[in-house]
């Protein structure tokens, strides 16, 4: 790990902060702490240091995965409901910011909006790792390229397709695929594209790596001969009053088995769960033998160890050294 710090800043609140070499890092890191977790070895890296769970929203992989993180590599986790907090209305962001820097070591922002994780970062003296927010899902992306690469081992000249609604792990694709060398193609219902501000710096960063980025409106075009075939929910966190009205528009974007055929025959398919069983995917291709979805999430908890690992354990040890001279 050394040199990690300087490779990260230090926060992970967007995708966009992770040059390849970053990712390079985190993903190798993260098949280190893997492999040894898998063989029994026990970590104290992070031994005496407190991550703070700040959630708007309630989660069970988010949530458990960096509780079982920190417990994993020797620290611990304080998990701050949303009744808690409230943040934003009882308790300000910046008032918040300052007051966990002085308890915990870390935080993880779960959140509605994505402002509220910059200002988190912006007044806080210790790391802030964006969990979720509208804008981008960064931890579940580094999962994600962790499971690709477990599969296929080099990912460079792989091909993902992202099927649905132009949501916040889109976002973070976008900005992260170019990095490790994947072409990406995305196909929405009109109307439903992701942040075309977004659109624009990812087809930038394609340009720089060699890659390509294709969106459309034909999910058939979208998944021919790819390697990968992604999906998430019509609908996110706070948008259940759409779900009626979204249904017939998304219905032709469904992850089906008919669809599944037209990518190649090694292909994975992709879910960031949870899961609308019968919308979005069919039972047939989420339980089925091509379905990676499970080991995305159980790679949450791994690739979240590596990036704690980095943000806490190397900020640590500087401070440490610091001290003592």
């Amino acid at each position: 790990m050394d040199g990690g710090g300087q490779v990260l800043g230090k926060d992970l609140l967007s995708m966009a902060q992770l040059s390849g070499e970053a990712l390079e890092l985190l993903l190798r890191r993260a098949q280190e702490l893997k492999a040894q977790h898998k063989a029994g070895l026990t970590h104290h890296l992070l031994e005496g240091q407190v991550l703070a769970l700040v959630f708007q929203k309630p989660s069970l992989r988010t949530r458990v995965s960096f509780e079982l993180a920190m417990r994993q590599l020797g620290g611990g986790a304080l998990y701050l409901s949303p009744a808690e907090i409230k943040l934003g209305e009882r308790e300000g962001v910046a008032d918040a910011a300052r007051v966990l820097s002085r308890y915990a070591q870390g935080i993880v922002a779960r959140t509605y909006l994505h402002r509220d994780v910059e200002a988190l970062a912006r007044y806080a003296d210790v790391p802030v790792v964006n969990g979720l927010s509208d804008r981008e899902h960064p931890c579940q992306i580094l999962a994600d390229l962790l499971t690709l690469r477990e599969r296929f081992a080099s990912l460079r000249g792989r091909t993902l397709a992202y099927v649905g609604d132009g949501n916040n792990v889109v976002h973070s694709l976008l900005y992260a695929l170019p990095g490790v060398g994947m072409d990406l193609r995305i196909a929405t219902p009109p109307g439903y594209e992701p942040d075309a501000a977004i659109v624009r710096e990812a087809r930038a960063l394609a340009a720089q790596q060699g890659t390509l980025l294709e969106l459309s409106h034909e999910p058939e075009r979208a998944v021919e001969g790819v390697d990968a075939i992604y999906t998430d929910a019509w609908y996110s966190m706070g948008q259940e009053d759409q779900h009626e009205a979204r249904l017939p528009i998304f219905r032709p974007f469904q992850v089906n088995a008919r669809l599944v055929r037209r990518a190649s025959p090694g292909a994975v398919v992709m879910h960031c769960l949870p899961a609308h069983r019968g919308e979005e995917i069919t039972d047939e291709v989420l339980d089925g033998l091509q379905c990676v979805a499970l080991d995305q999430a159980e790679n949450r908890l791994h690739a979240q160890k590596a990036l704690l690992a980095v943000l806490l354990g190397e900020r640590s040890a500087v401070g440490s050294a610091a001290a003592s001279t």
